[in-house]
Parts: C-alpha cells; sequence; structure tokens
C-alpha cells in the first residue's frame, strides 16, 4: 500500500493550490499512483466544485499535524453526520444562502446533516497579511466558536463540522484585484485555517470552513483559476462533500486506524518545507518531494534547514516518482544515473 501526504499551504500563494480547487488536478492524477494520499481541505475545497476520489482522505490542517507528529491516528472514512456552524453575523440573505446549500447537499446528495447551530455572538474575524505576503487572520470571539461546536458534538451527534463565519467584504482592495487576476495571494485562507484550526484542536473532530460573503460584481476578466468562487453565492458544498467521509481522529491505537509509520512519501512545494507535520515526518526519514514550479511567496527551502529531498520540477516528476516507488524500481535508474 502506497500512502502519501501532499501539502499545499494555504494563503502563501502557491502557484498549484493558491486558489479554491486548482490543485484538485494534481490530487486526480496522483490518486492514480497512490493506494492512499492524505491532503487538506484547502487543496479539495473548490467551492461550489469538487472531485471526491475513494482514496483520498480530507485532513484538516491541525490534525495532518498531529498525525505526522505520531500524535493522533487516522480512522478508515466511513460516511459522517455533519453539523452546521453559522456565525452569528451572518445577515439574513446570506444565513438563508448557506442553508439551503446544506438542504440542497442533503436533497441532492444524500448527505447527513444535523441541524444547524448559530454562535451566540458575531465571530469578528479580521484578516491580515504578514510581511512575506501570506495571509492570517484572528477572531475577535474564538469562545464564542468553541460554544457553538462543542454544541454541534454534545447536542446534536455530529461527528464532523462545517463552519460558516462572515468575513469582511473589500470590494476594492488591491489583494483582491490581484487575486481574481490570478496572480495574488488568497486574502481569505490563513485566517479561515485558523478557524478550523480551533475546532479540530478543541474537540478532535473534523472541521472545514467557507468563508460567506456578498457576491462579487459580475466581471469578465476574472481569470479562471478564480473562477470557482465566482459561480455562486456559497463556498459550501466542496466544504460539505469532503467533511462527509473525512476520517475521524483517535488518540489510542485501534483496529483499522492509520499512524504515520505508513507514510511513504510527503510533496510540498520546494519553497514552504518548514511545516511542522513536513518536519515531523522527515525526522522519521520519510522522502521528502519539493515541487520546483509550484512557487510561494516563502523561502522556506531544503538548503534553508538541512533538509535531504528528493527535487522534482513539477507534480508530474513527482508521480514519476511515486510509481517508482510503488513498483520498487530504483529512482535513480529512470534519470539514467546509474
Amino acid at each position: 500500500m502506497l500512502t502519501a501526504v501532499l501539502l499545499i499551504p494555504t494563503g502563501i500563494g502557491a502557484a498549484i493550490g493558491g486558489y479554491a480547487g486548482d490543485a484538485i488536478p494534481v490530487v486526480r492524477a496522483m490518486a492514480q499512483v497512490c493506494d492512499r494520499l492524505i491532503t487538506h481541505p484547502n487543496v479539495l475545497n473548490g467551492a461550489m466544485l469538487y472531485w471526491p476520489l475513494a482514496n483520498v482522505w480530507y485532513v484538516e490542517g491541525y490534525a495532518l499535524d498531529q498525525f505526522a507528529a505520531g500524535e493522533w491516528g487516522l480512522r478508515s472514512p466511513r460516511p459522517n453526520r455533519i453539523g452546521l456552524l453559522l456565525d452569528a453575523a451572518l445577515e439574513p440573505d446570506l444565513k438563508l444562502r448557506h442553508l439551503q446549500a446544506a438542504a440542497a447537499c442533503q436533497a441532492t446528495l444524500g448527505l447527513t446533516l444535523t441541524e444547524s447551530i448559530t454562535t451566540d455572538r458575531p465571530l469578528g474575524v479580521c484578516l491580515q497579511t504578514a510581511a512575506s505576503g501570506a495571509t492570517w487572520g484572528t477572531l475577535k470571539e474564538p469562545g464564542s466558536l468553541l460554544r457553538a461546536a462543542e454544541r454541534l458534538v454534545q447536542e446534536a451527534n455530529a461527528e464532523a463540522i462545517a463552519i460558516v463565519s462572515r468575513f469582511p467584504d473589500d470590494l476594492g482592495s488591491a489583494a483582491l484585484h490581484n487575486y481574481r487576476s490570478g496572480h495574488g495571494v488568497d486574502p481569505l485562507a490563513g485566517a479561515e485555517a485558523v478557524i478550523s484550526h480551533l475546532v479540530v484542536q478543541h474537540l478532535q473532530v473534523p472541521a472545514a470552513h467557507a468563508p460567506a460573503l456578498q457576491p462579487l460584481p459580475l466581471d469578465d476578466s476574472v481569470h479562471p483559476r478564480a473562477l470557482a468562487e465566482e459561480i455562486g453565492y456559497t463556498f459550501l458544498p466542496s466544504v460539505l462533500v469532503g467533511l462527509s467521509r473525512a476520517p475521524r481522529y483517535t488518540l489510542q491505537p485501534e483496529a483499522d486506524t492509520l499512524w504515520q509509520t505508513a507514510v511513504d512519501a510527503v510533496i510540498s512545494p520546494a519553497t514552504a518545507l518548514g511545516g511542522r507535520g513536513l518536519l515531523a515526518l522527515a525526522r522519521q526519514g520519510t522522502p521528502i518531494l519539493g515541487i520546483a514550479n509550484n512557487t510561494t511567496t516563502l523561502a522556506v527551502t531544503a538548503e534553508g534547514l538541512g533538509l535531504d529531498t528528493i527535487p522534482c520540477q513539477s507534480y508530474a516528476e513527482a508521480i514519476g516518482f511515486l510509481a517508482a516507488l510503488k513498483a520498487g524500481v530504483n529512482w535513480q535508474t529512470l534519470l539514467n544515473q546509474i
């Protein structure tokens, strides 16, 4: 069984995976070689678009780091009962749109959802940009988020949580213009990661986030990579589909559970190698594949970290390495270096 972890950190302007769902073609191709491919929601979330695959495991970023560090195991995916958590800051029309999206996923896709719960206070999402250009964010009311999540688990028996929070509209910002033009950093992604991390860390259940925004004005110059976020009123469907079969987490050895020692390879942009999960897997000797043409705003390289990696120019080359690994073929023979 070949098990690989595909990492594309969010909010760092990745050339592939820096937009909603634009890394899905990579996942689809890589999943043909891997028996199990573990990746995180921002790689698979395409707003209204998604492509579920039985051997692709949808694991939230904090949980993925815990798994890589050997702290948590991943249970084999099975259907989840999803709780919908709504920010009290949502205007009535936006709240209705998201409730309708959830009902549509129940009726059309057969997903199982609990009754929704609204936070007792507006969450107060604040967006920030680091000096590197990477995006992140904070919440004014994290306690309200966690109280609502607790109710979904304890009262509604939710096994996974989809979070919808109201994000600031900033129609005139340069960041939004650049992003829609196909050459900027996702201004929302870093804050989204903070929100899901809080819930997963607190409750140890799968969670993912969909930002709520008023629809943007039509613009015929929007780049194709940004269009998945332009074709509807909500980004929720891909989140619900991903969570519907997301692996649950365990802190104890159990049957049918995957642990970090089963990982055969990790794939990441060559300039974004400093993540906690990647470094934990590197310490256990897992091969690290650095993808050169997936550029980011960061400069965290193998050379700077003293890591021994397998440099790959593209994901196509990485897929070739994984195929060789699965077949037991020495990679160097394919490069005519033996």
